[in-house]
């Protein structure tokens, strides 16, 4: 591929993506560096400021390529199914849901950070894909629930959304964390992300 061609920018944007988020995996957002991204790609670190201005940046890459990925899985929901009862709809929007681990592991994180420090440009573009699951999640109601009105759906939207960013702290639990809570005498029962999701969407539908 030509220096600077389109399939090149393409390509070196997925590679600093794919890095971002190999290192996600075992590694905190706030210990990532771009030094650190940088030692797991094929070119030098001051090659990332082609693409990338920060950190942040990355990250929201990484986090609307995320919501890219449930959108697929949304439309599939969405196209391949001509009826659905709301047990159903509820069953097969948590197992996307459930799916999308490191989309939830994004959520609970400060996103409010993460966006001030990116370009405008690629904040708009990540805004375009959070957008889409709205939109698409909403017309599965639509679909599937035509009796609810567009109040009804609205209302459904900004409770289920909002409820996403609180899923992954309460299922994605560490032995240090379980210890504490035993130690605290507090009663509570883990549940998998499926089991949380699915509760909180039949009570809404």
């Amino acid at each position: 591929m030509p220096k600077g061609s389109p399939e090149r920018t393409a390509a070196r944007k997925e590679e600093i993506i794919n890095a971002c988020e190999k290192l996600y995996q075992t590694m905190s957002f706030k210990d990532i560096t771009l030094k650190e991204i940088g030692n797991e790609t094929s070119f030098s670190r001051p090659t990332i400021y082609n693409y990338y201005q920060t950190k942040e940046e990355i990250f929201l890459a990484l986090f609307e390529r995320e919501y890219i990925r449930w959108n697929e899985e949304l439309q599939s929901i969405l196209q391949d199914n001509e009826k659905l009862t709301k047990k159903q709809i509820a069953e097969k929007l948590a197992s996307s849901i459930a799916n999308r681990q490191q989309l939830l592991k994004l959520l609970s994180m400060n996103n409010y950070d993460m966006e001030e420090n990116s370009r405008p440009e690629l904040l708009t573009s990540f805004k375009v894909a959070y957008g889409e699951s709205m939109k698409i999640v909403c017309s599965i109601i639509k679909k599937f629930c035509p009796e609810k009105s567009e109040q009804e759906i609205r209302d459904f939207i900004y409770v289920f959304f909002p409820f996403m960013f609180g899923i992954y702290p309460y299922t994605a639990v560490t032995d240090k964390q379980r210890e504490a809570m035993k130690e605290a005498d507090v009663d509570f029962v883990y549940r998998s992300v499926f089991e949380i999701t699915d509760n909180c969407l039949m009570r809404l539908l």
